[in-house]
């Protein structure tokens, strides 16, 4: 038996992304050394062989270092880092980490735009640093998965930020759609519709596949798809164990996973294999795009948003 164990380090962060879900409570909290050492026994006793580290941002901890060297000596044979990349703009930190233990690593670039990449974080003059720490952990030759977010002023540059990838040498993308929960639950303006960005989506999977590049969609239904449907990755599919300062729990139990299935979802042919819907962004638009792929009517009724 294999397995992933995801360890949220804490939540606290060197950056402020305008779509966070972490509320400014959620970055007081974090998991001690002693505690991560401890989940990273257990992890090993119960058979799982890879580690995530992430967070919040986990770059910031002192410990880091030696984390990944306790997950190397425990016998985890994937060890991965998902950060924002800013600390990897000193070449110094990815040759520390790499020889440490860790061999893949996750960037959450955001958008590749600069003034759109500060605008979205909230802190001026990191954008160079974090070219420079993408540049830097692809001339490591270290497994890379970059992270693009799918949101209102983002998706629109997707095809644009994914041939710009490519152009630097980056070969795998994961695109994650912005969720409404926790510190962004009332952003409803960051959320666009699914079937709005479906062309995007598609085009820079038809760039992906023309390039040698893999690109996978983590959280749009399989049907709104289409034949891009084969770029659909479900996570909790696989055996993940995620572990946070409060809780541990199956990350098919995540919130930010599909959860709900809706009436259209009868008969699809993805019907057993699909995960279901998010439940906030039913709540934001209902089932409407889902009934129409499928020919329905919809029946989960979306949220009457006050108008201002």
């Amino acid at each position: 038996m294999s397995g992933l164990l995801d360890m949220i380090l804490g939540y606290d962060c060197n950056v402020a992304c305008d779509y966070c879900t972490i509320t400014p409570a959620m970055r007081q909290r974090s998991l001690s050394t002693a505690e991560v050492v401890r989940h990273l026994q257990i992890g090993r006793q119960r058979d799982y062989d890879s580690v995530s580290f992430t967070g919040g941002e986990p770059t910031i901890r002192r410990d880091l270092i030696g984390l990944v060297r306790c997950a190397h000596k425990l016998g985890y044979k994937g060890i991965k880092l998902q950060s924002n990349g800013l600390i990897f703009a000193q070449s110094e930190n990815v040759e520390r980490l790499v020889a440490a233990g860790v061999n893949l690593f996750h960037i959450s670039i955001h958008t590749h735009v600069e003034a759109a990449y500060e605008q979205l974080v909230r802190r001026q003059g990191t954008y160079p640093a974090m070219v420079a720490g993408l540049d830097n952990v692809i001339a490591s030759g270290t497994e890379l998965v970059i992270d693009v977010i799918l949101k209102t002023d983002t998706y629109r540059r997707l095809p644009e930020a994914i041939a710009w990838l490519h152009a630097r040498g980056a070969r795998q993308v994961d695109l994650w759609f912005v969720s409404l929960s926790d510190g962004n639950r009332d952003n409803f303006a960051s959320m666009p519709k699914m079937t709005e960005v479906i062309g995007q989506v598609r085009e820079a999977c038809a760039f992906a596949r023309s390039h040698g590049m893999r690109v996978r969609s983590l959280h749009i239904p399989r049907c709104l798809l289409g034949s891009d449907h084969v770029h659909v990755h479900d996570p909790g599919a696989a055996r993940v164990m995620v572990v946070t300062p409060e809780a541990a729990f199956e990350l098919k139990d995540s919130k930010l996973t599909g959860q709900r299935h809706v009436p259209a979802c009868r008969g699809c042919e993805f019907e057993a294999r699909c995960p279901g819907i998010r439940p906030d962004y039913l709540e934001r638009y209902g089932d409407a795009e889902f009934a129409a792929a499928r020919g329905q009517q919809p029946q989960v009724p979306a949220v009457r948003l006050p108008v201002v």
